[in-house]
């Protein structure tokens, strides 16, 4: 199983979106997530800094320009979703990856204080 370290980067990028309201409360999260055509062509025009904003993990040992430097994504690469939050939440307690699971907890704590 991979090991993962919490994202700080991406963790304040999502704070950031939280805090601006570029999140969406309701949506499909399987439909709502990048697929591998979507996460190619936002690296067409984004650096691998910009792509890693969105993902809460970082596996440890992978190669920093690889997607599979990247894990747990929240995001559609335009706006948060809370439904990306939960997924990471229930997926990061599912394989015992507690810092990640506690970092997407607290970031769903605040966006649901935040919108009320």
């Amino acid at each position: 199983m991979a090991k993962y370290e919490v994202n700080e980067q991406a963790v304040e990028y999502a704070k950031r979106l939280i805090e601006g309201r570029q999140y969406v409360l309701d949506s499909d999260w399987g439909a709502a997530q990048p697929g591998a055509e979507a996460q190619n062509k936002f690296l067409e025009s984004h650096s691998w800094e910009e792509y890693g904003r969105w993902h809460l993990g970082l596996t440890v040992g992978a190669g920093d320009e690889t997607k599979a430097r990247f894990g747990f994504g929240y995001g559609d690469l335009r706006r948060l979703h809370r439904t990306g939050l939960i997924a990471c939440v229930y997926r990061a307690a599912e394989w015992r990856h507690k810092e990640i699971e506690l970092a997407a907890h607290e970031l769903l704590q605040l966006l649901d204080a935040k919108a009320g």
